[in-house]
């Protein structure tokens, strides 16, 4: 099977579980693809952890899940050591990272200190407990659901927590069509168990590195500097993109050039991954409302604005 006919069957499992939702599929998939994290806002019950234990299933992945409340502690995530009276000895107990796919449901109910447990585990592929540190299993990868803020018992992610995540994506309520067709499937029993592995670790690491051997020219990464600049230099902000968010965005570009068959990157790709990618990573001024929203406005104006290069023929 070649290896976008294996991407292919990797969605079409997830479709099996969740419906009407192919844009976000696909661009969860490029998360994946570019080896980063995903951020799922939304309300409550409209399939955000559906779709990440789907991908768990579909690739092959183990998967742990944290349901985030005020009293998770942050050893519940990094593990701790354990006195064993037969050897004498502190033992390493993993907690919940240690696996390929960490779901941490409701993230934005934790406290700033569990929060910032994940930071290690997502930026370095490791945790730290007691001084020693214990990598992650490859491929590892984070998809965090949160409700808007401002609901009730959340509070706002860290900025720097924010920073890394590749994409924010929302589900969104299904159309009366696909609501029609989940309560159907619904009735046969739970949509999750008909998935089967399209995908093992080997062929996930093939993919990654067929994306990571995808070309991206000085003018393509000059277009990424310039809308970048463009978000620090916006009166309407507080604080623009950083180059965590220039990094992703090529590396998402990547992975949408791939899916799309070509080995380079096209102004289109930029297009396609920019807002997902970098409206999450906008400071508002202080006191500002309707933060979300306004923050996708800027980056769509920033997109309009900046023009696009002409690559040579």
């Amino acid at each position: 099977m070649s290896e976008t006919s294996l991407a292919v069957s990797v969605v079409n499992e997830v479709k099996k579980a969740v419906v009407g939702k192919d844009d976000v599929i696909f661009k969860a998939l490029l998360v994946i693809l570019a080896r980063g994290h995903l951020l799922l806002e939304d309300i409550p019950g409209v399939g955000k952890t559906t779709l990440a234990l789907a991908f768990s299933k579909a690739l092959g992945l183990s998967c742990n899940r944290v349901q985030f409340t005020p009293d998770v502690m942050p050893s519940d995530l990094t593990g701790f050591s354990l006195y064993n009276k037969d050897t004498g000895r502190m033992e390493y107990q993993p907690g919940a990272l240690l696996c390929n796919l960490f779901l941490a449901d409701e993230l934005n109910r934790a406290t700033s200190r569990t929060q910032s447990a994940l930071l290690e585990a997502m930026e370095e592929g490791r945790v730290t407990v007691d001084g020693a540190t214990h990598p992650i299993p490859e491929p590892f990868l984070v998809i965090a659901t949160q409700n808007p803020a401002g609901a009730s018992g959340t509070q706002l992610l860290p900025d720097s927590q924010l920073d890394r995540f590749s994409m924010r994506l929302s589900m969104g309520y299904p159309s009366p069509e696909d609501e029609l067709e989940l309560l159907r499937r619904k009735a046969g029993g739970n949509p999750l168990d008909s998935i089967v592995q399209a995908a093992s670790h080997e062929d996930l690491a093939r993919l990654r590195s067929e994306v990571d051997r995808v070309h991206v020219s000085d003018i393509i990464l000059n277009y990424i500097i310039r809308l970048v600049r463009a978000t620090r230099e916006s009166p309407r902000l507080a604080q623009g993109a950083s180059p965590r968010a220039a990094i992703a965005v090529a590396a998402l570009s990547r992975a949408a050039a791939w899916t799309h068959g070509r080995d380079f990157v096209v102004p289109d790709d930029v297009k396609l991954v920019w807002t997902d990618a970098v409206a999450h990573r906008l400071i508002l001024p202080t006191g500002a409302v309707g933060s979300t929203e306004r923050a996708v406005r800027i980056a769509e104006g920033v997109l309009a604005t900046v023009p696009a290069p002409r690559l040579p023929r």
